[in-house]
């Protein structure tokens, strides 16, 4: 496969130059199986696994037997918080516990390049020639957004009963916003403060990038800088 080369934009939008990707990294090649123990991996590592239940030595009360064990002619009992009675205790139930397990660094970098190339094949990635803002100004930020012709919205049919036409009324059009990521070598402090103001633009640094992040966004915006240090990261 041939060496993959993408226009370079300014933030007026206007292309300037072109830079030619690793083939080492981007080389067409989608390992969905990396990608979906990638993203198991990463949202497990999420849960706090707090859920907790009380064992019937845990409830309170409890402590005295409730009637004597024979003679009464019913089903003797050692206490009233025995799990078949009500209120009493739980058997088998989620106690505080932790999720995480550690995946393999290839898998990790495997997932990533493969997000990657995901990306590349949808045409959903932008190269920035650098990006510095002098004010901390969110405005800016979304003239660079308008300047680059990326739609922010993208239509979808909202699901009204089976989304067939019902009493002839169509199904409508919602919008949604395009979630956009910006992937940068480092992170200007007026970049930072300007770009969280937009709830569809999240500002990444490319060394703490992965495979869920990239792949949970339908844009990837990413500097000059950035790919070649991301490119240094995946070869290893």
């Amino acid at each position: 496969m041939e060496a993959i080369t993408l226009p370079i934009y300014n933030t007026e939008g206007k292309e300037i130059d072109s830079i030619k990707l690793d083939k080492a990294v981007f080389d067409g090649t989608i390992n969905t199986h990396a990608i979906y123990q990638a993203i198991n991996a990463y949202r497990a590592n999420q849960r706090k696994g707090l859920a907790s239940t009380k064992t019937r030595g845990e409830v309170s009360g409890g402590g005295r037997k409730p009637w004597r064990q024979k003679g009464t002619g019913r089903a003797r009992v050692g206490s009233i918080r025995s799990p078949l009675w009500r209120h009493g205790g739980v058997i088998f139930g989620p106690h505080p516990r932790s999720f995480y397990y550690k995946l393999p660094q290839k898998i990790k970098n495997l997932a990533l390049k493969s997000t990657l190339n995901a990306k590349l094949k949808g045409n959903n990635i932008i190269v920035l020639d650098g990006i510095k803002l002098e004010k901390p100004k969110t405005k800016e930020v979304s003239k660079i957004i308008s300047n680059l012709k990326i739609n922010p919205v993208r239509n979808t049919k909202a699901i009204t009963g089976k989304n067939k036409i019902s009493n002839g009324v169509k199904p409508t059009k919602e919008s949604k916003p395009c979630k956009l990521l910006l992937l940068l070598d480092k992170i200007d402090s007026n970049l930072k403060v300007a770009a969280g103001n937009i709830n569809f633009l999240n500002v990444s640094l490319v060394r703490d990038t992965h495979a869920y992040e990239v792949i949970s966004h339908q844009k990837l915006i990413i500097t000059k800088e950035a790919v070649s240090e991301l490119t240094n990261r995946l070869k290893k």
